[in-house]
């Protein structure tokens, strides 16, 4: 039987001299999906399989790497889990583990001896005890590398002992555990347990690769497994001639003649052929694999899957009330579920734990369409979309619904360089940006952390260090693809759909998905970048005194201010973050000045530096958020002796940890208010308070609405119906909502701050 895997073929490479490494540069340039070597590390005369491996690794860029089979009594299966975990991080994902008793429990093994792997100081097992210990083997190294658990790893065999160790790192992919044997009690283990049986069919009789099939598969059921959820590899040998003189000893007609029926009828999914010859490694590359390939596909009822095959205990994590088999094809491949190794990685978001039913990771706008329509069959699921992750507001994870992540578009292309004109993809990260505009002399104003993803930030406004010298991120905005609820791609700008454009620059996450940006961009050489700490004894005095300041300065200088409480007993303390645009050191030191003279400094920096280098500080660790983040944004116009006041109130009550100012105003209230659904264009600072208990920062932060005009959708995570009205002015919101009826009448895009449409004007322009 086949048991519907993928069909891929590798190599077996002798592990010595620079040949080995030269072999398996050619195994990847030939096409193969893997590479493996014996591994012997009694025998002197061959190199150590896993340093080969990870030498490999950096000489390759895509070909997945194995040995053939690891000697598991001479590595520590809790060490080799780690060193398996940063290979498969350091190799982007290309590390499959392939593990062995070091012998077959009756000796006879080719991979080693008991002999010499005593002499080499493993221990000498009896054959229960050999497969004993390859069976506590596989559950350390399994745990070890279940790093999205959060306990430490006890365990307790009695080959091995686990005493609470901390487990990772996580792999870059799910690193499969397949085991080498013939024996009886080791296809039973790899029934029970294993992800793949390595064997070699020069040591197999006739009908003997059936009947291990046989005995895997009535241990995987006995274990409650779906035996297609582990892979047979086969390592074969053979020689090409002109004529046939046997099994694989001919032409590739007939070497293809030869393999054919093992992967149909004895379920051989992987081919691995042993060879250290260039010339027969091309040879079966070019004219054997397409042809095999082939082959199978005629002969069997449907063409092979291209995409993972989970196994039970990842099926058993699925949430309820998704369609997990009618994913289409082109998402499935790369889409992320709950008991996938990947979904550490991408259930949370910045500030917000999550955990979603399942990620959708598009790589192109015909499957974000796709992806989206997806979605929509499942009306009853939150949809989050999620572009870098960082949204304060959190909505781009959710719980048991479904996420369409799109960071795999990231492109960053220069369309025009005579009018500064660059096409960027929602999924990059503004710190990337900033390093590909850099070499132009050029910069986009985009927030304050390189860290954020474009498409969140460039559908809200983009309130950032550039942006009283050149405004709003998206006051550089000049069009937009995005694919719209009914799943239709469009595009939009001042001149197609400019309703639709409108809409997009300020609330954009209400009306669709964009999946690229076209940007004009400014020419923006080296900046002064400065980070200032003050001691704020009179946190009101200073509060009013850095808001005259900020307020006054020129235009090329923004400044964001960053407090917490004071701590018991000590005065507060306020951090500055400043950017000038000039590169001239006296004018940085002469616009600052002003900033240094609002109370006394306890720390000090500032530098030129490239604005790509300030945004480049940011990490590229992947979101690991925790809870519900309670944040609250507003806009005011000044900052005057009573908002100072209520303020210090504020900072001192106990319930905000996180109190930040944001200098607006200059360039962007250059802007008429109408031109975009943006519309606070007179507000000199943005506001945002963060703490830990929503009804009291609730109930403190509306007591403060006196002194507010409007709020910045980025930063706020109270969804009451009423905050929609503090967003946008009253026209504003009505064009808004009326947009919404045309272009979103279902209100697809309701899981962020949700503008409902007006019914009746579902018609698009």
């Amino acid at each position: 039987m086949n048991y519907g895997h993928p069909l891929e073929f590798g190599t077996f490479i002798t592990p010595t001299g620079e040949d080995a490494v030269t072999l398996a540069r050619r195994s990847e340039e030939l096409g193969y999906d893997l590479v493996t070597f014996q591994d012997r590390p009694f025998q002197p005369d061959l190199h150590d399989t896993w340093t080969l491996m990870s030498w490999v690794a950096g000489r390759t860029e895509r070909i997945h790497i194995a040995a053939n089979v690891l000697s598991v009594p001479l590595r520590q299966p809790a060490v080799l889990a780690r060193a398996a975990a940063s290979l498969d991080l350091l190799s982007g994902g290309r590390l499959d583990l392939a593990l062995g008793a070091g012998a077959e429990p009756d000796g006879t093994a080719p991979d080693g001896s008991w002999d010499a792997i005593e002499a080499m100081g493993g221990p000498r097992l009896d054959p229960d005890g050999a497969v004993d210990a390859l069976a506590e083997a596989v559950d350390v190294v399994r745990g070890m590398l279940d790093a999205g658990e959060p306990t430490p790893l006890c365990f307790a065999g009695e080959h091995y002992r686990i005493d609470a160790v901390g487990r990772g790192p996580l792999p870059r992919h799910q690193v499969p555990i397949w085991l080498g044997g013939r024996e009886r009690r080791v296809l039973r283990l790899i029934g029970r347990k294993a992800d793949g049986w390595v064997v070699t069919l020069g040591h197999l009789g006739p009908g003997d690769l059936r009947a291990g099939n046989k005995i895997i598969d009535e241990a995987a059921a006995a274990a409650g497994r779906d035996p297609a959820e582990i892979r047979r590899l086969v390592n074969i040998a053979g020689t090409f001639g002109d004529e046939r003189r046997g099994f694989l000893q001919g032409p590739p007609r007939a070497w293809v003649d030869d393999l054919l029926p093992l992967a149909v009828e004895d379920g051989a999914g992987t081919f691995v052929l042993i060879c250290d010859d260039p010339e027969a490694l091309e040879r079966f590359a070019r004219e054997v694999v397409p042809a095999l390939r082939a082959a199978v596909d005629a002969a069997l009822p449907a063409p092979l899957p291209t995409g993972p095959v989970r196994g039970a205990a990842a099926r058993a994590k699925r949430r309820t009330g998704i369609d997990y088999d009618g994913l289409p094809r082109s998402l499935a491949r790369t889409a992320v579920e709950p008991g996938d190794i990947d979904y550490p990685r991408v259930r949370a978001n910045y500030m917000r734990g999550g955990s979603p039913g399942v990620v959708l990771r598009p790589g192109s706008t015909a499957e974000v369409a796709e992806a989206l329509a997806f979605a929509r069959r499942h009306p009853d699921l939150p949809m989050g979309v999620r572009s870098g992750g960082h949204g304060i507001s959190g909505r781009s994870t959710n719980d048991g619904g479904i996420v369409i992540d799109l960071g795999a578009l990231d492109a960053v292309e220069v369309l025009d360089e005579a009018t500064r004109r660059v096409r960027i993809g929602p999924g990059a990260r503004w710190k990337r940006v900033a390093a590909a505009l850099s070499p132009y002399g050029w910069a986009l104003t985009s927030g304050d952390y390189g860290g954020v993803g474009v498409g969140g930030l460039a559908t809200a406004g983009g309130i950032g260090f550039l942006g009283r010298k050149h405004g709003l991120t998206i006051d550089h905005l000049r069009a937009v693809e995005m694919v719209l609820a009914d799943g239709s791609v469009v595009r939009a700008s001042d001149t197609e759909n400019p309703d639709l454009f409108w809409a997009v620059r300020g609330a954009g996450a209400n009306f669709g998905i964009v999946t690229s940006f076209e940007f004009e961009v400014d020419e923006v050489g080296a900046v002064g970048w400065a980070q200032l700490g003050f001691v704020a004894s009179d946190m009101a005095g200073f509060l009013r005194r850095f808001g005259e300041v900020a307020s006054t300065a020129p235009r090329d200088t923004t400044a964001f201010l960053v407090m917490g409480p004071p701590r018991r007993g000590q005065p507060a303390v306020a951090q500055l973050y400043g950017m000038v645009d000039s590169a001239d050191p006296d004018t940085v030191i002469a616009q600052l000045q002003p900033f240094a003279q609002i109370a006394p400094m306890f720390q000090q920096e500032v530098v030129i530096a490239p604005y790509a280098e300030v945004m480049g500080m940011a990490p590229d660790a992947e979101h690991q958020g925790r809870g519900e983040p309670v944040s609250r944004s507003a806009f005011v116009r000044e900052v005057t002796p009573a908002f100072a006041q209520a303020a210090e109130r504020l900072l001192t009550s106990g319930v905000v940890y996180f109190f930040q100012l944001r200098t607006v105003g200059g360039a962007v209230a250059d802007v008429d208010p109408d031109a975009t659904a943006y519309a606070h264009r007179d507000a000199g600072f943005s506001v945002i308070a963060m703490g830990v208990d929503r009804e009291r920062l609730d109930r403190l932060w509306d007591g403060l609405s006196e002194h507010f005009d409007g709020l910045y959708l980025s930063f706020e995570t109270d969804q009451r119906p009423e905050r929609l009205a503090d967003a946008f002015p009253p026209a504003t919101l009505r064009r808004l909502r009326e947009l919404k009826g045309r272009y979103d009448p279902d209100n697809v895009f309701r899981d962020n701050f949700n503008i409902r449409p007006i019914p009746g004007t579902e018609e698009k322009p």
